[in-house]
């Protein structure tokens, strides 16, 4: 016989939580992994106040918020996120996305949830077949993939989208499908 809790700890282990940061648009989509198909749970973007001054710390604090509010609701097993993507002339995007990225997985381990970074090329690579994809390629494949009527977004909503299916893929691939092993990784 299986436990209540443990069918309830099986459900949250297969339901994944995708985040694209960012400091003016955060994209999240959280999606469930019934046997060999990835189900759209959710999916929306967390607008922050725009930046003037000095509010960076407010702008955070907001994300943080907002964030731990998708995490209570939605009660998600992982957290996916892309890493950060730095260029030699737009350092300061790279450190401002740290922050970001700091603030998601604090809520993340707060809330007793695991957290996987994964390469934009990986993510872009497993839902287009190509690690250079452009956005509406990704926007595209996320549509195709969860039968939309339109291509998610903004942007942000299909990105985050990407990363929790690219997670998903890998599970598939490892064959670890709904256990805690790649999450440990």
């Amino acid at each position: 016989m299986v436990s209540q809790a443990s069918v309830a700890s099986q459900a949250r282990l297969a339901r994944v939580l995708g985040i694209d940061p960012g400091l003016n648009l955060t994209g999240y989509g959280v999606i469930d992994c019934r046997g060999r198909e990835a189900v759209l749970v959710e999916a929306g973007v967390i607008r922050l106040p725009a930046a003037h001054n000095d509010n960076l710390a407010e702008r955070l604090e907001k994300l943080f918020e907002s964030v731990n509010e998708v995490i209570r609701e939605f009660k998600p097993g992982m957290v996916c996120l892309e890493e950060v993507y730095s260029h030699a002339d737009y350092p300061r995007t790279a450190i401002l996305m740290g922050h970001a990225r700091g603030v998601i997985c604090l809520a993340a381990r707060l809330a007793q949830v695991s957290v996987v970074s994964l390469p934009a090329k990986r993510i872009k690579q497993s839902v287009t077949g190509n690690g250079n994809a452009s956005k509406l390629q990704v926007q595209r494949a996320v549509q195709h993939h969860f039968s939309l009527d339109g291509v998610p977004h903004p942007p942000d909503v299909a990105d985050a989208l990407a990363a929790a299916l690219c997670y998903v893929q890998s599970l598939r691939v490892n064959g670890t499908a709904g256990r805690r092993s790649l999450a440990a990784r």
